[in-house]
């Protein structure tokens, strides 16, 4: 018992020595664990806004071509209608040569006249469909001149073009013609914008440049569906000739 060696000193030192704190290497592995964590949750978040927006505009695209469709079958379901075909590039209505302009001239004779009050009703039932209530923002009646004569002279007849055709719209119909109602009247109110574009847009020939469109323009993803007017104006006026 006496010749036994007690080594308590020994102990001690060697659990001093020993390291307290976690190992450089295990804290790098961890802070990589962590990191890719996040990575991870994050990638996963962009991914699923890319998906979401992309199939909002797959939604977009898909109801703007079925409500071309619907203006499309309007136009050929009906034999007075003959003519009328819709640019899909442009999304617009075009007349064709059943709505062509005298040179230097703004004036719409009587068959034209009656053929835009026949089509326009079918217009905006399509608007006031739920989808058209949904994604239709406004028709932009748009009047084209031919390139000859100056941009000034050009850009006021094409504006005065375009001003034309709301003007034998809401006018008094003709005898055998339907009266628009005051909600159909006030939906072109709210839903028509006029422009004029003087000599763009170039057709292959002067009279085909002579021409109007009913541009059909549909909201963004990100905007509000358009919400139909409840008021009714009593008095539209009449247009000078």
């Amino acid at each position: 018992m006496l010749g036994t060696r007690i080594s308590i000193g020994k102990k001690l030192k060697d659990e001093a020595e020993k390291p307290f704190w976690i190992s450089f290497a295990d804290l790098m592995t961890a802070l990589m664990v962590m990191f890719l964590l996040v990575m991870s949750v994050a990638l996963l978040a962009v991914t699923k806004t890319v998906s979401e927006e992309q199939r909002a505009a797959d939604a977009r695209k898909e109801a703007i071509e079925k409500l071309l469709d619907k203006v499309e079958e309007a136009a050929q379901k009906d034999p007075q209608f003959a003519g009328i075909h819709v640019n899909r590039d442009r999304q617009a209505i075009d007349f064709g040569d059943r709505a062509r302009f005298d040179t230097a001239s703004h004036q719409l004779n009587k068959e034209q006249a009656r053929l835009l009050r026949a089509f326009i009703p079918h217009v905006l039932e399509i608007a006031n469909s739920d989808l058209g209530k949904d994604w239709l923002k406004r028709i932009a009646v748009e009047g084209f001149a031919d390139k000859r004569g100056s941009y000034l002279l050009n850009l006021n007849l094409s504006m005065q073009r375009s001003q034309r055709v709301l003007c034998v719209v809401l006018a008094k119909a003709d005898a055998g013609e339907a009266e628009l109602s005051p909600q159909q009247h006030e939906d072109i109110r709210q839903l028509f914008l006029v422009g004029g574009y003087s000599s763009n847009s170039q057709k292959d020939t002067l009279e085909e440049s002579r021409r109007i469109e009913l541009r059909l323009e549909f909201r963004s993803i990100k905007e509000p569906s358009r919400t139909p007017s409840s008021t009714i104006e009593e008095n539209f006026g009449t247009c000078a000739l």
